[in-house]
């Protein structure tokens, strides 16, 4: 099965050219971000250096407050966070660690991989979540370096995915020398795909990292937003979502002063929204514009990464973008921790354990169609 892996992945690289070329017309890569995942990195001098990977934002923000607390450690000379997303890039730079960097992680091909190990020779290796790399798994247990799975999760459906190929699975988890799980769920998932060391630590996207950020509005956002309604806050939408959006809000504004603030998990695709809301004859505002805001304006559109929570403090209901589609959806906590009640579609499997707790306690509620939406939301 490895070798299957292996070929198939060598084979990927030959059109990742054309790939690379396709998805930074898109927006979803830059020339950097492909020199990078192509084993081309800056320069490190040697010492001490624990890696972090995770996937993207959400996995990466859950790590924060222990990275905080790694920078004080003088033994530690350097933290290198990788990802695979443009949007994860754009949020580390923002908090101003004075030893962390970030990087994009490698394809994952045998030459790639010995490339980035030699390269940065991490003291300590810590996948966040779902991350499984064979490629970067065998090289690393070769070099002897620890190697951890943190908040791990996995769902079912993953877990029915891998047990497919009981063997080869074992094979690549039990390479993990301690599994720091979320839940119950995957301890046993985990168990019955090789793992050894497994401990149950809770999820730590229920830690909320230290105020960094600016939170404050502009002069133009205070005199717009203040007498301003915001009917309905749409968080971490994807294709599609921001539609159930705007026909909920133009359903039910009733005054010149309600808003609807839109804040898209992929900003590559702001243009198709915002063509999506001419469509509508709804005026809108680009976050990123730092100018006089239209008295006229009905939508807000936060096209920016790490300001969502300026904004959602702004509404008492938030729509949880991810959960119209096969996706899982997104964590909801960043809009509960701001006073907001949060409504979501049925695809939330990527958080059971917090939706159901939120659905317990009456925070949040699911709705399977457009009316029911309307009567949570009023």
């Amino acid at each position: 099965m490895l070798f299957i892996y292996r070929f198939l992945i060598n084979l990927t690289i030959i059109f990742l050219p054309i790939i690379g070329i396709y998805r930074i017309i898109k927006g979803k890569e830059n020339i950097n971000s492909i020199k990078e995942k192509f084993g081309f990195y800056t320069k490190y001098n040697k010492g001490k250096l624990i890696w972090f990977h995770g996937s993207s934002v959400g996995e990466i923000m859950s790590v924060i407050p222990l990275i905080q607390e790694l920078e004080k450690n003088k033994k530690i000379n350097k933290i290198l966070i990788t990802s695979n997303t443009l949007s994860s890039s754009k949020i580390i730079p923002k908090f101003k660690f004075k030893k962390t960097i970030h990087q994009f992680y490698p394809i994952d091909s045998n030459f790639l991989v010995k490339k980035f190990l030699n390269h940065w020779k991490p003291s300590l290796c810590i996948f966040i979540e779902s991350e499984i790399w064979p490629n970067m798994l065998y090289e690393i247990k070769k070099k002897n370096t620890p190697l951890i799975l943190l908040n791990a999760r996995i769902t079912k459906k993953s877990f029915n995915r891998w047990n497919r190929f009981k063997e080869y699975s074992k094979s690549l988890f039990n390479k993990f020398n301690i599994c720091l799980v979320q839940n119950k769920e995957t301890a046993i998932y985990l168990s019955k795909l090789g793992c050894k060391n497994i401990k149950k630590i809770g999820n730590l996207k229920l830690c909320e990292n230290k105020k960094i950020y600016d939170y404050k509005l502009n002069n133009f956002q205070k005199n717009f937003f203040k007498n301003k309604k915001v009917l309905l806050c749409g968080l971490s939408t994807h294709n599609t979502e921001e539609k159930f959006c705007i026909n909920i809000f133009k359903s039910l504004k009733k005054k010149t002063n309600e808003i609807l603030i839109l804040i898209p998990r992929h900003i590559n695709r702001v243009d198709e929204i915002i063509r999506e809301l001419n469509q509508n004859r709804l005026m809108s505002h680009k976050h990123s514009i730092k100018s006089k805001i239209n008295k006229n304006t009905k939508v807000y559109l936060v096209d920016t990464y790490g300001e969502a929570k300026k904004f959602v403090n702004l509404s008492n209901i938030v729509f949880q973008g991810g959960s119209l589609i096969p996706h899982g959806g997104q964590n909801p906590l960043e809009a509960v921790r701001e006073g907001c009640l949060v409504i979501h579609g049925p695809n939330v499997q990527n958080f059971t354990e917090i939706y159901s707790f939120l659905n317990k306690e009456k925070i949040s509620f699911e709705f399977k169609n457009i009316n029911k939406a309307k009567k949570l939301i009023f």
